[in-house]
């Protein structure tokens, strides 16, 4: 049997009284989520693991059955190990989000959507008036970058910039959890600072801020860790031969790297509600007719989450149903080799609070022959009653992938 994740990444969410009480999955209109929960199996993950904060990388490393205190080193090592960025021993690598503030406020955490092309050159110029033999900055995608600091002690307070929209930045500056990584800490507080005088006079944010646009006039590096040891996923589940990642995001496909996926990269996949589903589709499709597993990561309803958009998010949810699950769907039921399609998000990112939550989340479990629990709807409340109950660590892959 072959093997399908389909995640949609901040899918989950609150009720909300403008919704009558429900929430954006109980709301929308999820047919193909629907009907594969009533053929199916529900129940509830944790994929936030205790003392660990609710980032995508965490919760995405659960899905996938990984042990957080084990093998957890942040961000920046994924994000590196995506860019194709070797890291040496000492190398502490960060995440580096090019923001937007404004009247000494984060504005938002995306510097407005900026293209990778536009961040790409405001990148190279940093790295080559800021950049060292200790110091280098790579660009990733869109407003997701990477700071890697040779001898960089990780034992840092940072704060991501998505949770905290709105707000002073001064205050969010990084800080030394121990007297050792002061240093540390002081120096990339000393990079945020040049970042904003450097990028406010740059060509390229006087255009966007003449188009009406939010100017790229910050960084804000977090998430620091070293390289991960990660068990191989063939390692962990002897069924998975040869599998692959596919998304728009560089966390994610780092994830991927490390637990011996291919990466899979698709155009047009964007990471926001433009991005090429159809394309998405069709990649996941042909890696189905030749590998053992599958992870499609769908970023989407997550950046309408932090926009606090419920418009934007209940349409990425129903994209997600028509654009991915249902044609995937549609396609598999025809193969002779079974398929088995798990559908969840990997944390909920409420509208309301424009950011990500520890909640459990809904999930489904659907192949030829399995024996459905009851469960009518895919939503975080008709879960609650999955017959897999609420599962936590590794037990949500080995239910999926003991098949």
């Amino acid at each position: 049997m072959k093997h399908i994740i389909i995640l949609g990444d901040g899918m989950a969410d609150w009720p909300a009284g403008a919704l009558g009480n429900k929430t954006l999955l109980q709301y929308s209109a999820t047919p193909y989520m629907d009907r594969l929960a009533r053929m199916g199996r529900t129940g509830r993950l944790i994929t936030v693991a205790s003392g660990f904060h609710p980032g995508s990388e965490v919760a995405n490393m659960s899905v996938m059955g990984y042990d957080l205190p084990k093998v957890y080193e942040g961000r920046g090592p994924l994000e590196a190990a995506s860019i194709g960025v070797e890291l040496q021993p000492g190398d502490m690598a960060m995440r580096c989000n090019i923001i937007c503030t404004e009247d000494g406020k984060i504005k938002n955490h995306s510097a407005g959507h900026i293209t990778t092309s536009e961040a790409d050159v405001l990148i190279r110029y940093l790295d080559e008036r800021l950049g060292s033999d200790r110091i280098r900055f790579y660009t990733g995608v869109q407003y997701r970058h990477l700071l890697v600091i040779r001898g960089g002690d990780k034992r840092l307070d940072c704060t991501p910039p998505h949770d905290v929209p709105l707000q002073p930045f001064r205050p969010l500056m990084v800080k030394a959890e121990v007297p050792e990584a002061q240093e540390t800490a002081d120096l990339i507080n000393s990079l945020i600072m040049e970042s904003q005088t450097l990028l406010a006079e740059h060509p390229i944010n006087k255009r966007r801020v003449a188009e009406g646009k939010d100017p790229a006039n910050s960084i804000w590096p977090w998430s620091p860790g070293y390289r991960p040891q990660m068990e191989l996923l063939s390692a962990k589940y002897p069924s998975v031969r040869k599998g692959a990642v596919i998304s728009a995001v560089d966390l994610i496909n780092g994830i991927g790297y490390y637990a011996g996926l291919r990466r899979i990269a698709v155009e047009g996949a964007t990471g926001l509600y433009n991005t090429n589903y159809e394309n998405k589709v069709d990649a996941a499709l042909d890696a189905l007719r030749t590998d053992d597993f599958v992870y499609l990561h769908i970023e989407a309803s997550d950046e309408a989450g932090h926009e606090g958009d419920f418009k934007l998010k209940q349409l990425t949810i129903e994209d997600l149903d028509k654009r991915v699950v249902g044609p995937i769907y549609e396609e598999v039921k025809t193969w002779n080799e079974p398929v088995a399609i798990a559908v969840l998000p990997d944390h909920p990112t409420p509208c309301e609070l424009r950011t990500h939550t520890a909640e459990p989340v809904p999930f489904l479990i659907y192949y030829p022959g399995i024996e459905p629990d009851g469960v009518q709807t895919f939503d975080e409340v008709a879960c609650v009653e999955g017959g897999y109950g609420i599962l936590k660590e590794d037990e949500f892959m080995n239910e999926f992938m003991k098949e």
